[in-house]
């Protein structure tokens, strides 16, 4: 079959807009807490580590949850793994709303949406591959993780609202309902793959998942684009959990903390549109992910010290831009460098990387804060470091050889 006969549907729009919908849901679930850390502390009569652990908890779990995920994704399909994740999505957060005065049992709820997330966010390149042609699945893959920030700024700019309009307990039950609904609407809606496959016949195929893996940790690019995102998606991890204690010391407050989440997330949405559109038309993903982590530094070193709120909003903009637009061309720039290993593996080891690092940076920025102060500046210096050194990789990583084709 000739590229020019290569059929596509506009299904594809459909099953995409209802998978970013539980995407999204996720990632609202998962940040909840950080722009209130102070507010739900006093609440529950808790430290700020014990409110951090609500969003530690997606990434301790999803270190062990990550690959059995990806292994449903590669060997169901998508249809069944999202699913999982959307049922565990929806019964958990509604759980976390009925129970939200108890402590322990909000946290035994987030580690049920926790579970449930691997299922989710490790299919952003099965759902691009099966509905999308290998010209769209970058822009494909970036509208997925716009659900990411999505839910993100969601999070970020109405949970301190919700939180002072409704009080906790109620704040968490609309989340509940919300994600209830994400849930049957992708079960409802959701097709496994269109008649025909979006790509000459043959490059749908992909190797078992156990094969595949062991290609993937063989392959130089790839290990170089692991410890990408091990520092980049560590160090967002990182900032988005303790983002009210980053500026708390220098006179900002939890409102304006939700602010600069919500903004630096919507910097990311712009980004995660404009350049995966970018190296799709240009066909090229290294030069992209390069000037993401480039652009990333000033903005991380705002938010490290800016004393003026407007410079504060700007430079959370501009990390967010670069930071988050990385994510999706860094995705599937990994499913096309080890290719035909399955999309799910690929997807799924590149955020265990992130998830992985998020918990050290999440510890160390918490063990390392002024006694007297508060002030994380040392720790945020050390993660602009990594940032600087992970620079020093790209001249060895090799542009991607299906793209190219």
């Amino acid at each position: 079959m000739a590229e020019s006969e290569i059929r596509v549907y506009s299904y594809r729009w459909i099953v995409l807009v209802v998978f970013m919908f539980i995407l999204g849901m996720t990632q609202l679930l998962w940040i909840t807490f950080a722009p209130i850390t102070k507010n739900a502390a006093q609440f529950y009569g808790v430290s700020d580590l014990k409110i951090g652990l609500f969003s530690m908890s997606f990434m301790i779990v999803y270190v062990f949850v990550s690959i059995p995920a990806s292994w449903v994704i590669d060997t169901y399909g998508f249809r069944v793994g999202v699913g999982i994740g959307a049922v565990l999505t929806g019964i958990f957060a509604l759980t976390r709303g009925i129970f939200a005065s108890d402590y322990n049992l909000v946290l035994l709820s987030q580690v049920g949406i926790a579970v449930g997330q691997p299922f989710v966010l490790n299919s952003i390149t099965k759902v691009a591959a099966r509905w999308f042609p290998i010209n769209e699945r970058a822009t494909a893959a970036g509208l997925g993780s716009l659900a990411l920030y999505l839910g993100i700024v969601a999070g970020m700019a109405l949970t301190p609202y919700l939180t002072i309009k409704y009080g906790l307990p109620e704040m968490l039950y609309i989340y509940g309902i919300v994600s209830l609904i994400s849930a049957f609407t992708f079960i409802l809606l959701a097709r496994e793959k269109p008649p025909t496959p979006p790509c000459p016949p043959g490059q749908e195929e992909r190797a078992l998942m156990l094969d595949g893996l062991n290609q993937m940790i063989r392959q130089k690019d790839f290990i170089i684009l692991m410890v990408v995102f091990f520092v980049g998606l560590g160090i967002f991890n990182g900032v988005t959990t303790w983002i009210e204690d980053i500026i708390r010391p220098r006179g900002f407050t939890v409102v304006q903390a939700g602010n600069l989440g919500g903004l630096m997330v919507i910097g990311g949405i712009i980004g995660a549109v404009v350049m995966p559109l970018l190296s799709d038309f240009y066909r090229k993903r290294k030069p992209f992910i390069l000037l993401a982590l480039i652009g990333a530094i000033p903005g991380l070193l705002g938010i490290t010290f800016a004393t003026s709120y407007w410079l504060l909003l700007l430079s959370g903009f501009v990390f967010g831009f670069f930071i988050l637009s990385a994510g999706p061309i860094g995705f599937q720039f990994g499913a096309e460098l080890t290719y035909p290993a399955p999309e799910g593996t690929s997807n799924g080891l590149l955020i265990l990387m992130g998830q992985i690092s998020g918990i050290i940076f999440i510890f160390a920025m918490d063990r390392f804060k002024s006694p007297a102060t508060g002030s994380m500046t040392p720790s945020m210096l050390i993660l602009i470091g990594l940032m600087v050194l992970s620079l020093a990789l790209f001249p060895v990583l090799r542009e991607s050889p299906l793209i190219k084709e």
